[in-house]
C-alpha cells in the first residue's frame, strides 16, 4: 500500500497536527523567471508519469483540494495539470448536493466519481465538506434525512471513521490518495477578494455569500484543524500548502505529486516474444 513522502507541509498521523503552528506564506518565494522553468519541468515530468500510469493500468491517483475561498484551488489545478493528457485526467466538483445525492450516504456522490486504474481524478473540495461546511453550518443537517436523532457530540467522529475506512479501502485496492488543504491567511484572502470587486474581469467569481463566511473563520479552522489530524494516514496523507503566494503553492503541490507518482515506479508493460513476432508481421503486411 502506497505511503507518504515526507514534506515540511505533511501533517503528522498522530493527531499532533496544530493549524496555528503552520505557516500561510514563506520568505523563499521563486522569482517569476524561475516559477516558470521549476512548474514547467515538474508539469512535464507529471505528464510522462500519467502516460505511464495509464499504460501500466495498475494505480489510479485521487487528488483532493480543499481550502477556504479565494485560497487558489481553480487555478492550482489548472496550472499543475496543464501539460497532462485530458484523457488521462478528470476533475469534479462538489457543490450544494443536489436531491438525488440527499437520497444516498455522504460519501455516495463522490464515490461515483472515483478515478479507474491508469487515470488521475481530482476533487475539487470532497466529502470532506460534511465535515467542514456543514459543521459550521449544522442547519445543513436537516435536509439530509439522517434516520437517526442527531447527536453532534458523536455525528462528527462518526464521519471520520467513515472517511477513513473509505480511503483505507480504496488504498488497498491501488488508489494513491494525496489530499492538499491550501492555507490561506484571512488577511490574504480580503485582498483577493478585494481583487475580485475591484478588477472588472474578475467580477464573475465574486459572491456575496463567501465574504458571509469569513465571520465563520475560526470554526472553519477548528473543523479543518480536526478534520486533518483525524483523517491524514501514511496511505491518505494531508499536506497543508501555504497559499498566501500562489507560485509557492503551485510548486510545492506539483512537487509532491511528482515525488509521489515517482515512488510507484510506473513502467510500460513488457512486450512478449510472441508479441513482437505479431507486430513484425503487421509491418511487413502494411509494407506490402
Amino acid at each position: 500500500m502506497f505511503e507518504a513522502i515526507n514534506s515540511p507541509w505533511l501533517v503528522p498521523f498522530d493527531g499532533s497536527f496544530m493549524r496555528a503552528d503552520m505557516p500561510t506564506a514563506v520568505d523563499d518565494v521563486p522569482d517569476k523567471k524561475s516559477y516558470k522553468k521549476k512548474l514547467a519541468g515538474l508539469v512535464d515530468e507529471l505528464d510522462d508519469l500519467q502516460r505511464r500510469l495509464y499504460a501500466s493500468d495498475k494505480y489510479s491517483v485521487l487528488l483532493i483540494f480543499q481550502a477556504m475561498d479565494a485560497a487558489g484551488k481553480d487555478s492550482t489545478i489548472r496550472a499543475v495539470l496543464s501539460g497532462v493528457n485530458p484523457a488521462g485526467f478528470q476533475v469534479c466538483s462538489f457543490k450544494q448536493p443536489s436531491a438525488e445525492e440527499l437520497d444516498h450516504d455522504f460519501l455516495w456522490r463522490s464515490a461515483k466519481r472515483l478515478p479507474q486504474r491508469g487515470r488521475i481524478g481530482v476533487f475539487n473540495r470532497s466529502y470532506y465538506e460534511e465535515t467542514l461546511v456543514v459543521r459550521v453550518h449544522p442547519e445543513y443537517l436537516q435536509g439530509q434525512k439522517l434516520p437517526h436523532k442527531l447527536d453532534l457530540g458523536t455525528l462528527w467522529q462518526e464521519r471520520f471513521e467513515s472517511i477513513r475506512d473509505h480511503e483505507k479501502h480504496l488504498a488497498r485496492n491501488g488508489t494513491v490518495i494525496l489530499k492538499f488543504w491550501l492555507n490561506v491567511s484571512p488577511e490574504e484572502q480580503k485582498r483577493r477578494f478585494l481583487s475580485r470587486i475591484d478588477e472588472q474581469h474578475k467580477n464573475w467569481k465574486f459572491s456575496a455569500g463567501d465574504v458571509k463566511e469569513r465571520s465563520h473563520w475560526q470554526d472553519y479552522m477548528h473543523a479543518y484543524e480536526e478534520a486533518l489530524n483525524e483523517t491524514s494516514r501514511p496511505w491518505a496523507p494531508w499536506y497543508a500548502i501555504p497559499a498566501d503566494d500562489k507560485s509557492f503553492m503551485r510548486l510545492s503541490v506539483a512537487s509532491i505529486i511528482v515525488d509521489s507518482l515517482s515512488k510507484l515506479d510506473l513502467q510500460y508493460p513488457e512486450v512478449t516474444r510472441a508479441q513482437r513476432e505479431k507486430i513484425r508481421g503487421m509491418r511487413e503486411l502494411l509494407e506490402k
